[in-house]
């Protein structure tokens, strides 16, 4: 056993997500949210060495010792898979632990609204889930690909750094590639997949412009591509997509991105009551005003296309908000710091809430 295991066995008995090791700080991890020590000992230079290194292939040890940087998924046989990121900062190496869930938890189990069955009934297009670092988006991507692996029959491919959830296979057929592990890039095994006749791709991040040119490519070209980014609403995913192009090529990426764009579904986390943290979302659909709007550059006309569509499961985030405060599943005072428009929840406030949120 790794000795890094015995550190990831006390975060999940403890309830947290992610375990923080730094040189010269206790082990932390994140609990309902909040990073705290779980135990006294200082971590040593040698004690991290040994913790990364041992759940390291030699030849990715060597990748990280050269390049600073590393992402890898590490097991403990019958208890879970974690997602690592190896860095080095200020103090020397360093490392990041996320918990995959063992379980590809269902819609209901994560009460994600029923509207994202919509997405995987589709046949072509992108669809885009986005959100902070930490908000669940590999989740709610696994429960979607989840359901149409029992509902269809699909061929479908994921492209990850590292692979998080493993899928059986179904009713669906499904191939997992790891960067770094099966294949050069994501660019790489963009252009791989164009030949392998899927008819669903999931793309773990869409971070390069290379890898957003493609993605466009295949959903154009008929397929329906599943991607992430780090945006928080739908306006700034469109903004984020054409903005990662040259000035003369965007003209062109907005008449591509009209014709292919399905949908985006912004996700942000929030502290539910009284533990443990629950989702909320801004959903946008296909809609006939969509298209022109985004080929015109009207990219603030997206918030009046989500709030005209709410019969149709569209939703801003705010209202998704205020859902969740209405069933008591969050606080005003979560909501309000959440939200975009804040007075529409300042009435709510208890007196002093946002003293003691300071």
């Amino acid at each position: 056993m790794a000795s890094i295991d015995r550190l990831l066995q006390l975060m999940l008995e403890k309830g947290g997500s992610d375990l923080h090791l730094n040189v010269g700080l206790p082990p932390k991890a994140r609990i309902s949210g909040n990073v705290v020590p779980l135990e006294d000992g200082l971590v040593t230079a040698i004690q991290m060495e040994d913790y990364l290194s041992g759940i390291c292939p030699p030849a990715r040890w060597e990748e990280f010792l050269e390049k600073k940087d590393l992402d890898l998924a590490h097991e403990i046989p019958g208890v879970a898979r974690f997602r690592g990121n190896f860095l080095y900062n200020h103090w020397g190496q360093a490392g990041i632990f996320r918990q995959i869930p063992a379980e590809i938890l269902s819609f209901s189990k994560l009460n994600l609204p029923e509207v994202l069955k919509k997405f995987c009934h589709m046949n072509e297009g992108l669809v885009v889930v986005t959100g902070p670092t930490g908000s669940g988006k590999s989740t709610t991507l696994a429960a979607m690909i989840d359901y149409i692996n029992d509902n269809l029959a699909k061929h479908i491919i994921t492209i990850e750094d590292p692979i998080e959830f493993v899928h059986p296979n179904k009713k669906s057929v499904i191939v997992h590639r790891e960067v770094g592990e099966h294949t050069q890039s994501f660019g790489d095994a963009l252009k791989g997949a164009m030949r392998h006749d899927p008819d669903i791709l999931l793309v773990g991040e869409m971070r390069e412009l290379e890898t957003i040119k493609l993605a466009l490519g295949c959903a154009s070209m008929g397929m329906l591509v599943f991607g992430t980014l780090h945006t928080n609403n739908a306006p700034k995913t469109v903004d984020r997509i054409i903005n990662a192009f040259p000035a003369d090529e965007q003209n062109q990426v907005r008449v591509m991105l009209a014709g292919c764009l399905s949908g985006v579904v912004a996700q942000l986390l929030c502290k539910r009551q009284p533990k443990g943290r629950v989702a909320v979302h801004e959903i946008l659909l296909r809609h006939e005003a969509l298209p022109n709007t985004i080929r015109t550059g009207a990219i603030s006309s997206i918030r009046a296309i989500i709030e005209s569509g709410k019969n149709d499961g569209m939703t801003t985030m705010d209202w998704s908000l205020m859902d969740r405060v209405k069933d008591k599943t969050i606080t005003p005072l979560e909501a309000f710091m959440k939200a975009t428009d804040k007075a529409t929840f300042q009435p709510l406030l208890k007196p002093g809430d946002l003293d003691a949120a300071h």
